[in-house]
């Protein structure tokens, strides 16, 4: 028999999943949310010194690396099976305490950045929740939001190229080892260019070129001009504690009034893998019926209503057998 799930159903048992999400991230913000508390605290390494910009940064790295270690296919780190994330401390960047109840910080911000910034916080510590999600019209996390996004992670490394898989919205950073940036097409990108070098264990990267983005629905929002740079490197700890952990700093002229630093870490998905999950396409680039309403909500249509795009589109023979969307739910629209 199958089982009947109505869209009415799925959209409320979204809210409720939304609801039950952001009380785990509440509980969890004074540690760095989306998994935080796994292995001992993070701790933010800063740069040695201010650099100017995000090239000096890098070029330092790189010269105090000797230009860096040229691992063959044996001696290249290996990061394998599925990865979650295990913390990080964005929001002590921009908040007093790293927390909901905490007040934004003056001065980290460039003034008009800042201003748009106490709005979207307003919205979030007044009404639950900011108003609109970039990620709910499909637009890609980007950089930074890349780096928290809560779904199975992968890391491939080859002594020329790293491949890093977040699988919402299947977003893969390329990372060109030894060599210099390229921007052919003159233009920014959802995951902009990262070149990369080895010191040892450790991967040095450098991304540029990046479209507008935030680091996540209740921080701050980046600029055109966005850069990072960042040391990834898989930490041991007591209790085998395995913890990919990543020091970045980040650099935008239009919205920082001086360069930040924060850590991110990611562990083991030791869970997903011995359920045996593997990443799915997403299709939401196909299919998204969310909107900006009249009132600056996010809304959604639904089957049946006027607007609504089936991301299978149509078939022209749906007397066939095994022409539903789904074999498992019948998620047509009840009557």
């Amino acid at each position: 028999m199958q089982a009947r799930l109505t869209w009415r159903a799925v959209a409320n048992g979204v809210a409720l999943a939304t609801i039950l999400a952001t009380a785990v991230v509440s509980s969890a913000q004074a540690q760095g949310t989306f998994g935080a508390g796994y292995g001992p605290p993070l701790a933010v390494e800063p740069p040695a010194q201010v650099y100017a910009d995000s090239d000096a940064h890098y070029a330092a790295l790189l010269a105090a690396a000797n230009g860096g270690t040229r691992h063959t296919i044996d001696s290249v780190p290996r990061w394998d099976g599925l990865w979650e994330t295990a913390g990080n401390t964005h929001m002590n960047l921009f908040i007093e305490g790293g927390n909901f109840q905490g007040k934004v910080i003056a001065g980290v911000l460039t003034p008009a950045y800042e201003a748009a910034y106490r709005e979207r916080w307003r919205q979030q510590q007044e009404e639950g929740q900011v108003r609109y999600d970039r990620l709910t019209h499909c637009e890609p996390a980007g950089l930074p939001r890349w780096l928290l996004e809560p779904y199975s992670h992968e890391f491939v490394n080859l002594p020329d190229q790293s491949y890093f898989i977040n699988d919402f919205a299947n977003s893969i950073r390329r990372i060109y080892i030894g060599q210099p940036h390229q921007n052919l097409y003159g233009t920014h990108s959802w995951l902009g260019d990262t070149v990369g070098f080895w010191e040892g264990d450790r991967l040095v990267m450098h991304t540029k070129y990046l479209l507008p983005a935030d680091f996540t629905r209740w921080s701050p929002m980046t600029s055109n001009q966005f850069e990072s740079v960042e040391i990834w490197e898989l930490k041991q700890y007591p209790g085998g504690i395995a913890r990919l952990e990543v020091q970045a700093t980040f650099y935008d002229r239009y919205a920082f009034t001086r360069p930040v630093s924060a850590v991110y870490a990611f562990r083991h998905a030791t869970a997903l893998m011995e359920a045996g999950h593997r990443p799915q396409h997403w299709e939401c680039e196909n299919s998204s019926n969310s909107y900006l309403d009249e009132n600056g909500m996010t809304n959604f249509r639904l089957p049946g209503e006027e607007g609504y795009k089936d991301a299978r589109g149509a078939t022209l023979f749906p007397e066939l057998p095994g022409q539903t969307r789904d074999p498992i739910y019948n998620t047509e629209l009840a009557e």
